[in-house]
């Protein structure tokens, strides 16, 4: 495997790409009340917005405060909890090797421009690409759906901080 992509030691079947990220990092960057903020655009839609908090962490898994806000950041629902080990969001990026492409590319963020890895899941007419900002050990800062060619989601993360 390339060197710009990840490592062969997060791989976790034999028949998937390695992921973006080992269990051990997203935990060590899931700190608590790290807050990520996300804009979720669909064509001919008002976009929408959410918000996820960690509200709990140890060394084996997290708990997650999922709402969604307004543009501004004020929530409009009622939020809802997740727990997760750390290994099972490891596993959210495992992909199927033979219709998954991994590359190393830059993106351009609301923040600024961020060193990525993309990775594009094809499932006959649909496309799935995920972007994973090297930096940020986690979900991916961009997810875009497509159908035969056209755009029809993009959820991309508009601001990570901590949580007043």
């Amino acid at each position: 495997m390339n060197e710009d992509l990840p490592p062969e030691s997060h791989r976790l079947r034999i028949d998937h790409l390695p992921t973006p990220f080992s269990a051990d990092q997203i935990r060590d960057n899931s700190w608590v009340r790290r807050l990520i903020r996300v804009r979720t655009d669909i064509p001919g839609q008002s976009p929408t917005f959410r918000q996820i908090t960690v509200t709990q962490a140890n060394a084996h898994e997290g708990t997650r405060e999922f709402v969604d806000t307004d543009g501004d950041g004020q929530p409009t629902g009622s939020p809802v909890l997740r727990t997760s080990t750390w290994l099972e969001l490891q596993g959210h990026a495992s992909q199927p090797a033979d219709r998954t492409v991994a590359t190393a590319e830059d993106v351009a963020l609301t923040w600024g421009t961020e060193s990525c890895w993309r990775y594009v899941v094809r499932d006959g007419a649909d496309e799935q690409r995920f972007w994973f900002a090297r930096r940020l050990p986690g979900m991916p800062v961009r997810v875009e759906e497509w159908t035969n060619g056209v755009l029809t989601e993009r959820t991309e993360v508009i601001a990570v901080t901590t949580a007043r």
